[in-house]
């Protein structure tokens, strides 16, 4: 198999490859800086994909506001609501037992049910959801996650003049 390099990189473009992709790690780092995120790092890990969306194609309907807030808020509520409903059961986050499992399909599809309907669709966020049911979290878990989701989203839409589809 031949390695397969972008058209667009080839042509000169290394600079602004470099740059944008610099940018995004640039943006992760003050927003983890900023966040603090010591713990929970499964549940914050969903916006190292958010920025990989975000930078990568900032163009694409998925890294707009509507789609990455949105997308984030849905998976929050149905991430909650399910572990919520998990708890309420007496199943234990973590715990290994195989109803966790059950919880954690229910909450994926829930937010992905959610997103569609509601035209918020991010895939990271409804791994957080997932994310939510698997682990232990509290209010200002989510509150981190969704504040480090609205900071990327500022910031991406500021510099979107000078950042390119990279895909």
């Amino acid at each position: 198999m031949a390695l397969d390099i972008d058209r667009h990189f080839r042509r000169d473009n290394f600079k602004r490859y470099a740059l944008q992709c610099g940018l995004a790690g640039l943006v992760v780092l003050i927003l983890l800086l900023v966040l603090d995120t010591v713990t929970q790092t499964v549940l914050i890990a969903a916006l190292g994909a958010s920025t990989f969306i975000a930078f990568a194609v900032p163009r694409h309907m998925q890294s707009g506001p509507r789609h990455m807030v949105g997308g984030y808020i849905v998976g929050i509520l149905a991430g909650s609501l399910v572990s919520s409903l998990e708890i309420s059961m007496g199943v234990s986050a973590g715990g290994g037992n195989g109803v966790i499992i059950v919880f954690g399909a229910i909450a994926i599809s829930l937010a992905m049910f959610t997103m569609v309907v509601t035209r918020t669709e991010h895939p990271p966020a409804a791994a957080l959801a997932l994310g939510l049911v698997l682990n232990e979290w509290d209010l200002l878990t989510l509150f981190v996650v969704l504040s480090g989701v609205i900071g990327l989203s500022v910031i991406k839409q500021l510099i979107l003049p000078a950042l390119l589809d990279l895909i």
